[in-house]
């Protein structure tokens, strides 16, 4: 049996999240579906797996709901179930930037699609921003790239205020074009510049995902690796598999270099964590992995092996 796997976002106004909560965790609960979703007053955010057939019938009921109807999606394809248990959450923000209330329905940037990102990009008025977060812009990133180093999408805010303090006061504002892996990220930073009186920013629709899809690698400014936030790890162009595992004691993606050093420790720990994990800690997370592979080979589930609320898109 194969599972579909849907990440999904939209940006609309929910003037009570809590009367949507509860008919949409049965409906899922109710046709097997597992994975976490993320409700606010500014809309809709995450990841759900399940039968092909389950996962159709619980877009329907999003795309009923105020200004669902259409929605931000990417599917992907699982050979065993990727999440433990459903989660229906309701939040302040669907992904948190702490820069107060912000209306990206309404009032973000300017879409672009990823046959013209190339061209914008290319302008010299342009300042191009990856908006994700460090560990991420560490492995893949477009290339003339600012990558601002945040450790969290919150740090966001705080860094471009400081960055902008450097630009020209005598010269026009430059145009900003910013990016994020799957869109929600950069159309929610989009509306903040906007709050901070950018007038001229710009966004690349569906993210970096929507073009290594669409854009052949021989045309791309791409360069390197896509991390994304379930087990695949890390794609390229077409969506292909990438060369990054997953450390499972720091979830920090680990190069096939990193893997190769002494302090890789396949389940337990990687270069950049091996230092800052006890001797209990390493135990205890070998142990894990020694289930979790048993249970691989006994073909059920472990619950230390499926992927987690970490992974809706920050």
């Amino acid at each position: 049996m194969s599972f579909r796997v849907a990440a999904l976002y939209r940006f609309t106004t929910f003037a009570d999240p809590l009367t949507i909560m509860r008919p949409l965790s049965k409906l899922c609960c109710g046709l097997g579906v597992r994975g976490t979703l993320l409700l606010a007053r500014e809309g809709i955010n995450g990841t759900i797996a399940g039968p092909p057939e389950a996962i159709d019938q619980v877009l329907d009921h999003i795309r009923a709901l105020p200004g669902c109807d259409t929605l931000e999606l990417k599917f992907a394809e699982a050979e065993a179930m990727p999440f433990h248990r459903m989660k229906v959450r309701i939040k302040r923000e669907i992904v948190t930037l702490g820069a107060g209330d912000l209306d990206p329905a309404n009032n973000a940037g300017t879409y672009v699609e990823p046959a013209d990102w190339n061209t914008l990009i290319a302008r010299e008025d342009v300042v191009v921003i990856d908006t994700r977060n460090a560990y991420e812009a560490a492995i893949g990133t477009f290339e003339g790239a600012i990558d601002p180093k945040t450790a969290a999408f919150s740090d966001f805010p705080a860094w471009f205020r400081a960055f902008r303090e450097t630009w020209d006061p005598a010269a026009p504002p430059p145009k900003v074009a910013m990016f994020c892996t799957g869109g929600i990220r950069c159309e929610k930073s989009t509306a903040f510049l906007k709050s901070e009186g950018v007038d001229e920013v710009f966004h690349l629709k569906g993210g970096v995902l929507n073009y290594l899809e669409t854009i052949p690698a021989d045309a791309s400014l791409w360069r390197g690796e896509c991390f994304v936030f379930d087990e695949r790890v890390a794609v390229g162009h077409g969506l292909a598999p990438g060369s990054h595992a997953l450390c499972r004691g720091c979830r920090m993606p680990v190069s096939p270099d990193d893997r190769a050093s002494e302090h890789y420790v396949e389940g337990v720990s990687c270069p950049a964590c091996h230092d800052a994990r006890d001797d209990e800690a390493k135990a205890r997370y070998a142990e894990r992995h020694r289930q979790a592979t048993r249970a691989k080979e006994l073909g059920i589930a472990h619950v230390g092996a499926v992927m987690g609320e970490r992974d809706v898109e920050p």
